[in-house]
């Protein structure tokens, strides 16, 4: 099983792409897909209050303690 070493962002700041601890580099929208068929583990896909899914780590608020890649 895989898990999330790094971050790609936009110039907004906002996360568009991951690096996984396999060297893949997947979208956010695969990252979803693969967090909930249980293929990454350490975050988790969350619903908020207006229906939408975002990924958060699972032991922290945030990814801004991951590395970003550019």
């Amino acid at each position: 099983m895989e898990t999330i070493a790094a971050v790609h962002r936009n110039h907004f700041g906002e996360i568009i792409s991951f690096v996984t601890s396999g060297g893949r580099i997947i979208s956010y929208r695969k990252a979803l897909m693969d967090t909930e068929n249980g293929l990454i583990q350490g975050i988790q896909a969350v619903q908020d209050m207006n229906g939408t899914i975002s990924l958060i780590p699972e032991a922290a608020q945030s990814f801004d303690h991951y590395p970003s890649v550019f």
